[in-house]
C-alpha cells in the first residue's frame, strides 16, 4: 500500500501522494474549498537524490516549500481573502528565515550555553551530551509554549484530523469521519517524531567531534545538519514501516508522547476537511479530480 503524509493548515489539511497533492480548507461561510496540484520535485529530474540518506534533506526542503504555500493558501481561503502567489524570491526568504530561525534556537543556542558551561562540564564526550540535552529541552519548550496558544491550537486539531484519516485508510476502512473517529491522533511517521529523532541523532553525531575551538563548533552544527536529517529520515521510515517490531516500539514511542503535545481531538467538521483533502489525492491518482466538483 502507497503511504500517504500531510500537514495541518489554517482551518485546513495539506496530503500529499507521490505525484498529487491536495490542500482542503474550511472557509468562513463552512464550505469546503479544495486546491489539486502535481509535485514537481527536484528529485523526479534527478533520480539519485531519493537515494537512502540523500532523499531526507531532499524531502525536508520539498517539505517547506510546500508547507509555506499550503499556509499561504489557507490562510488566503479561510477568510475568503484574495489569494496572493508567493514569488520563488518570497519562497526562498521564508525558507531561509524559518531554517536560520530553527537553526539558531536548536543547535547555535544549545551550543553556545553548553561551551558557557566547559568549566563545570569537561571532556568533548560529556560536552555534547549536555549541548544535546539542552537542545531537546529547548524544543520541548518550544513546543509546550505554542501549544498553549488558542489558534495553534486548532492547527493542531486539523492535525490530529489528519492522522486520524491516514490510520482509516491505512486500516482500510471506508473513509467516512464515522469510520475516522475511533482512531488515534498519533502517527508513528509524523514530522514531529522525525524532529525529536533528529535531536536525538544530533548528539550521536556530534559527539564524534570536538568542542574546544568554539568557531568549529557552532560551524559543524550547521554544515552537519544534511548529515543529521538523512539519518533521521531513514530511521522515521523504518519506524513507520516496522512500527509492530518491539525495538521500534522503543523508537517511536518518545516521538508519539511528544504528539499528544502537537495534536488535538478533532471535531467532525475538521475530519470531514481531512477527508477530503485525502480523497482529492487518491481520486487524482485515478485521474479524477473531484476538487472541482
Amino acid at each position: 500500500m502507497a503511504s500517504y503524509g500531510g500537514q495541518a493548515l489554517i482551518e485546513g489539511v495539506m496530503m500529499r501522494g507521490q505525484e498529487d497533492l491536495a490542500i482542503a480548507v474550511r472557509k468562513s461561510d463552512n464550505e469546503i474549498s479544495c486546491k489539486m496540484e502535481k509535485i514537481t520535485g527536484i528529485s523526479a529530474k534527478y533520480p539519485f537524490l531519493k537515494k537512502p540518506f540523500l532523499r531526507g534533506t531532499v524531502a525536508l526542503f520539498e517539505s517547506l516549500i510546500m508547507g509555506i504555500k499550503a499556509l499561504t493558501y489557507s490562510a488566503n481561503e479561510s477568510v475568503e481573502a484574495e489569494e496572493e502567489e508567493l514569488s520563488n524570491l518570497e519562497i526562498a526568504f521564508s525558507i531561509a528565515l524559518a531554517l536560520g530561525l530553527g537553526i539558531l534556537l536548536f543547535f547555535i543556542a544549545p551550543a553556545v550555553f553548553a561551551h558557557l558551561l566547559h568549566q563545570y562540564v569537561q571532556g568533548s564526550f560529556l560536552q555534547n551530551v549536555l549541548e544535546g540535552f539542552m537542545r531537546i529541552g529547548i524544543f520541548l519548550l518550544y513546543v509546550f509554549g505554542i501549544s498553549r496558544m488558542k489558534d495553534i491550537q486548532r492547527v493542531f486539531e486539523y492535525h490530529g484530523a489528519e492522522h486520524k484519516v491516514i490510520h482509516a485508510y491505512e486500516a482500510g476502512e471506508e473513509l467516512k469521519v464515522e469510520n475516522c473517529r475511533k482512531y488515534t491522533t498519533l502517527h508513528p511517521r509524523c514530522g514531529t517524531s522525525f524532529l525529536l529523532i533528529v535531536m536525538v541523532i544530533s548528539i550521536l553525531i556530534f559527539s564524534l567531534f570536538g568542542v574546544e575551538i568554539f568557531w568549529w563548533r557552532l560551524l559543524s552544527r550547521v554544515i552537519l545538519l544534511p548529515v543529521i536529517a538523512g539519518v533521521s529520515y531513514e530511521i522515521l521510515k523504518l519506524a513507520g514501516k516496522y512500527c509492530d517490531n518491539p525495538i521500534m516500539k522503543i523508537v517511536n514511542k518518545p516521538g508519539l508522547m511528544m504528539q499528544k503535545l502537537t495534536t488535538g481531538e478533532p471535531d467532525d467538521s475538521q475530519l470531514e476537511v481531512a477527508l477530503r483533502a485525502l480523497q482529492g489525492v487518491l481520486d487524482a491518482e485515478k485521474g479524477e479530480d473531484t476538487c472541482k466538483i
